[in-house]
């Protein structure tokens, strides 16, 4: 059994192609099935498709790599040689390797940030429910999850305040000499929306608004900020009177348009409108940012942002790496106790269907009235002759082929 981890992430594929792969959270348990019917020897999988990657790990019978790129460019509609210039695949020890710094926050746009160890937790979460995780998996998220905890608690990889909602936040700084009298809108109520309205509230703004699909969210998270909750509907009337725009939804398709935006800058008398798109797929038209007086960020945008925040950081990754590095070994060393543990299974169930057969035959004979002494000798010779035949064999091939390892391991086991 193989375990494979395959897909596409910033450093391979620029915005527009993985705004195509992601998988949108409502589809992904309809694409994990779709998957494990579609190749017969994929056993179990778990995808996990955030702004920054796209990936599929799974436990395969055989090196299916070329047929689950195949069902990737079928499922998203997308050409498989566009695909597979942007395609990464890691197998067994370097899947496992990947996986661990994926949760670590080591392969992450902004290294070491936290918010990737919950989105892999809730992407085996939502496998598990629908019955795709099996034990090669749950091996893989423990090991995976064990090391990111651990990375998080012996090094100071989260020490200093860098992440996307960070970077976002720094940027905005930098274009609003004062941020106390700006007013921001946030569209979206996660983790990241909630990180950027912290972040602001902390850099001076006090007027925000968070625009959500569930209003009854965004009062939520509005209350806790002392901010104005909308619905996602009441954008196009209310544009205008924001300076700053962050938006981070779950959306497959966008949720401010260039016409919308056209219309808020007419309104502001163009004023300038200070937006950042930080979701894939895109929640903000790119076409907004040809407006003139609308400045537009892609999340691909922060990158120089984060790279000036990341140099606290370099020190703790190298130790990190070092923990991923003993925690992979460990990994293998607790997949081949898994291994042992089925083929054990195996062999044992074995030597029960044989016990079962000759018990069931020699209590025929004594129903028959075969004499009792008779039936036992008979029944252990039988026993001794089918648990004895298949290292026999081996014994005899071994001796036959001048293979000393063979013999020595066959005596071993046998006590000999």
């Amino acid at each position: 059994m193989s375990i494979l981890a395959l897909g596409l992430s910033y450093r391979t594929a620029a915005i527009e192609l993985r705004e195509r792969i992601a998988f949108p959270a409502d589809d992904v348990k309809r694409a994990m099935h779709a998957l494990r019917q579609r190749i017969q020897s994929v056993t179990e999988v778990a995808i996990l498709s955030t702004c920054n990657r796209t990936e599929i790990y799974c436990a395969s019978a055989t090196d299916d790599v070329d047929s689950v790129a195949e069902w990737i460019a079928e499922d998203r509609r997308v050409n498989t040689g566009e695909l597979g210039e942007a395609m990464y695949c890691y197998r067994d020890l370097e899947a496992a390797q990947h996986v661990m710094r994926v949760a670590s926050g080591l392969d992450s746009q902004v290294l070491g940030e936290p918010q990737i160890m919950g989105q892999l937790k809730s992407a085996y979460d939502a496998a598990n429910d629908i019955g795709t995780m099996g034990p090669e998996l749950r091996l893989l998220e423990r090991a995976s999850l064990n090391i990111a905890k651990k990375v998080r608690t012996d090094t100071d990889i989260g020490k200093n305040p860098v992440s996307v909602a960070y970077a976002a936040t720094s940027l905005a700084q930098r274009i609003f000499a004062d941020l106390s009298n700006a007013r921001a809108l946030l569209v979206g109520a996660g983790e990241t929306i909630e990180l950027v309205a912290t972040h602001l509230s902390k850099a001076g703004v006090r007027d925000l608004a968070i625009a959500n699909r569930t209003l009854e969210r965004a009062v939520d998270l509005a209350t806790e900020y002392n901010a104005d909750a909308l619905r996602l509907t009441d954008i196009g009337q209310r544009l205008h009177e924001f300076d700053i725009v962050i938006s981070s939804t779950g959306s497959a398709l966008p949720i401010i348009g260039k016409g919308t935006a056209e219309a808020a800058a007419r309104r502001r008398r163009h004023r300038p409108i200070f937006m950042v798109d930080i979701a894939i797929p895109r929640d903000i038209e790119p076409g907004v940012g040809d407006l003139e007086a609308v400045y537009l960020y892609s999340i691909d945008d922060l990158t120089q942002i984060i790279e000036e925040n990341l140099r606290g950081r370099e020190d703790a990754a190298r130790e990190a790496e070092a923990i991923i590095s003993a925690g992979a070994s460990e990994y293998v060393r607790q997949q081949g106790v898994l291994h042992g543990r089925n083929v054990l299974q195996s062999f044992r169930q074995n030597g029960e269907a044989i016990r079962q057969a000759a018990f069931e035959q020699a209590r025929s004979k004594l129903a028959a009235g075969d004499a009792p002494e008779a039936v036992l000798d008979r029944l252990s010779k039988d026993l001794a002759n089918k648990l004895l035949h298949g290292p026999t064999l081996m014994f005899r091939e071994a001796a036959a082929n001048k293979d000393d390892a063979l013999l020595d391991l066959l005596k071993k086991s046998h006590g000999l």
